[in-house]
């Protein structure tokens, strides 16, 4: 039977190796003509800009790796997200996922799991507390706006995968004082939560449990925002229904444009809305467009992971860097092919005709898989502002979309747990 660690490290060396996959497209800034992208950084200037999701915290367990420093995305070590990449691209609020990937559901799994999320926590906690002349944490929308007339970057913090919470429904108050503002219910299997969208090897579909209907009530007493990237389709309904307070999803696109399990079908969308909800575009390819089948490349990652399995938590740095260089060459033998920014553009585009520009963001799953062609990572955000000016969007249409959406449902779940801790 493999141990709880081990399915936590094979989780995480899926991550590590979607997030430094290069592409067979051009990744080189893409701007368009000078005039937008001027009116573009502009923009920015003004307006608060959020990313809901990324897995950078995974990085800061590397003691020689520094997110004040400028790194390349696609190189050994590398990342698609640092302090000065995140200046350049025009991009002030970053959501810090403690990622947890499903283990068993025992109590040594749920150990493990809290004490992985707890760890990648603190490392968020420490890299701001190192940078703090650079980034601030926030806990708010208010706090975000301050650090922004500061001249500081902002980091949140959310937790992706419930099973963090184990069966401890307290967990959720414990991790709300640490500063986590979301929980992503579920990651790629079932949990005692709720059913995955993905989980291979139960393909039935129960939903939310009873102890997901108790962590639903909770995060609303609490004002914990729910996620719902992950969730299975009866999951989403049910977690719907549940809530009194309007949920996300952190990173999802739409299933219309992209037949993914973990995209959300139109209705799903025009009920999210309904409820006052919002889908974040993830920048994941394979979410944006039907990829076309590589088995070469499965197959070569696939001998790859089984010679290595996770090379995370490796201490010599010299093999590290070997490992890392394997598999660079592999990229560059069995390049991925990524979406673009139109791509992404196209899945705002739909949201927006389906039920208007107030129900959609950006959630882009950069160091987790995310990262398209002309937006590769966190440096060349303002090329998706431009293409989306470029489409006849206006500077308020942006404005909202870039953040003010996202804090309507940050600051209406707040709302809502202040209503319920008076009745």
């Amino acid at each position: 039977m493999m141990t709880a660690r081990k399915f936590l490290l094979t989780g995480v060396f899926f991550m590590i190796l979607f997030s430094i996959s290069p592409a067979k497209a051009d990744r080189t800034d893409q701007p368009g003509d000078q005039e937008f992208l001027e009116r573009a950084r502009a923009l920015h200037q003004k307006i608060i800009t959020v990313d809901t999701h990324c897995d950078t915290a995974m990085r800061l367990f590397r003691g020689n790796w520094n997110p004040a420093d400028r790194h390349q995305a696609d190189s050994p070590g590398g990342s698609k997200i640092d302090l000065p990449r995140m200046k350049e691209g025009g991009l002030d609020a970053e959501f810090f996922a403690a990622f947890v990937p499903q283990g068993p559901r025992t109590a040594e799994g749920y150990q493990m799991a809290r004490q992985e999320a707890e760890r990648m926590i603190q490392a968020v906690k420490k890299m701001v507390a190192e940078n703090n002349q650079l980034i601030g944490l926030a806990f708010s929308p208010e706090d975000a706006y301050q650090f922004k007339k500061e001249g500081r970057l902002i980091a949140f913090l959310g937790i992706e995968n419930g099973y963090a919470l184990g069966q401890d429904l307290s967990l959720i108050k414990h991790f709300y004082e640490e500063g986590v503002r979301y929980i992503t219910l579920c990651h790629t299997a079932d949990n005692d939560i709720c059913n995955s969208s993905t989980d291979e090897n139960d393909p039935e579909d129960l939903g939310l449990s009873q102890f997901g209907h108790q962590v639903v009530t909770e995060c609303n007493r609490l004002g914990m925002i729910i996620d719902i990237s992950h969730a299975s389709d009866k999951s989403f309904w049910e977690v719907l229904a549940s809530s009194q307070a309007p949920i996300m999803a952190s990173h999802s696109c739409c299933r219309a444009i992209c037949p993914n399990p973990r995209n959300l079908t139109d209705d799903m969308i025009k009920a999210l809305a309904a409820k006052g909800g919002v889908i974040q575009i993830c920048f994941l390819s394979a979410y944006l467009k039907t990829p076309r089948p590589n088995p070469d490349r499965d197959k070569a990652f696939e001998e790859f992971r089984v010679r290595y399995g996770n090379w995370r938590d490796i201490k010599d740095e010299d093999q590290r860097k070997k490992i890392m260089a394997e598999m660079q060459e592999l990229n560059r033998k069995y390049p991925a092919e990524l979406a673009t920014v139109k791509d992404l553009a196209d899945h705002i585009d739909h949201v927006v005709k389906l039920v208007g520009v107030d129900y959609v963001g950006f959630g882009t799953d950069f160091d987790g898989g995310g990262g398209v062609a002309g937006c590769y990572d966190v440096s060349q955000m303002i090329n998706v502002t431009v293409e989306l000016m470029k489409r006849g969007y206006s500077d308020e249409d942006l404005a909202k979309i870039w953040g003010q959406n996202f804090f309507r449902v940050f600051n209406r779940v707040k709302d809502v747990a202040g209503t319920l801790s008076k009745s």
